[in-house]
């Protein structure tokens, strides 16, 4: 195994169910060609390793740049289709992987989205997720960046398995992976920023970790899929914006159908994780905890309201 990879366990010899997974886990520099190039390579070693579906980590390109408030910033994003988008095409071409890139999309002049592409073994776009959940708290200002995705939640049949999309923010709510869930996913890719404010880490740095992590966990219990999570790590400081800055608490992880942590990355190393996972642990998990059988629809209309009083 190349250096800087980090299996859960050895891989299995392939069969029709298995698919091995990768997630790359990087530190972002305000070098966005450098951003590029990186991940790009960062791919291609885990292709080499075995990996058959890639996925990077939120907004890969450069660092996160919503910690601040700044129209400059708006520089940053780029048309899908684009050159990030093309160059791993052709790596997805040339390797027979699927890749899930998240980038910042220049949809039309004022509308910008944080948006996820799908990319299959043969290089085609099979479809993009843009980001339907948008934060907005400390440092972690994207609501003025990014316009709320408008294709709604979605999953994709890819050469090696059905998939769904979302992306960071989108994971603290069981209904988006639901919603994706009941459109067959099996695996449930959250691209992921997230990260401590220096000053509470030592406080709530735990209890913020854990509950990201459990919550996460819980939507591959209750959809019976697996869940494979990217972040980034590092401790970014904007020039221009100053203070504590974030630090990211990287910690990738992938989990099984009945919410067990098959693999996790460290807080502050570089890696990719590889992993593989059996897609025939879905059918039986959700034959023998039958939870989307026994929904009750007749009775969840009440979730389309904000509160009910």
């Amino acid at each position: 195994m190349p250096p800087g990879f980090a299996p859960s366990y050895d891989l299995m010899k392939p069969s029709s169910s298995l698919v091995n997974v990768a997630l790359i886990q990087r530190a972002c520099s305000s070098n966005t060609a450098l951003n590029i190039k990186a991940t790009l390579a960062a791919a291609d070693r885990a292709a080499k390793a075995g990996a058959q579906i890639i996925c990077t980590q939120e907004l890969f390109t450069s660092q996160y740049f919503c910690q601040s408030e700044d129209h400059d910033n708006f520089r940053l994003a780029e048309s899908i289709p684009g050159p990030t988008t093309e160059a791993f095409q052709k790596l997805a071409r040339r390797r027979s992987v699927v890749i899930v890139a998240s980038l910042f999309e220049k949809r039309a002049a004022g509308v910008y989205h944080n948006t996820a592409v799908i990319i299959d073994a043969d290089g085609s776009i099979l479809g993009i997720y843009r980001k339907m959940h948008i934060p907005d708290d400390p440092l972690f200002y994207e609501k003025f960046y990014f316009t709320p995705g408008d294709l709604g939640f979605r999953s994709w049949r890819t050469r090696y398995a059905k998939i769904g999309v979302l992306i960071c923010w989108d994971q603290w709510y069981p209904e988006a992976a639901r919603l994706t869930a009941m459109q067959g996913a099996e695996i449930l890719f959250y691209p992921t920023a997230i990260g401590w404010h220096p000053g509470e880490k030592q406080k709530y740095g735990a209890l913020q970790h854990s509950a990201w992590e459990t919550i996460q966990r819980g939507h591959a219990v209750a959809n019976g899929c697996f869940v494979a999570v990217p972040n980034r790590i590092g401790h970014e400081v904007l020039k221009g914006v100053g203070g504590d800055g974030l630090e990211f608490w990287g910690q990738s992880f992938v989990a099984g159908t009945s919410g067990e942590i098959l693999a996790k990355a460290t807080t502050d190393r570089e890696e990719t994780l590889i992993v593989p996972l059996d897609l025939g642990k879905v059918d039986t998990t959700r034959t023998h905890w039958p939870f989307l059988r026994d929904r009750r629809i007749d009775a969840y209309g009440g979730l389309t309201r904000r509160l009910i009083d």
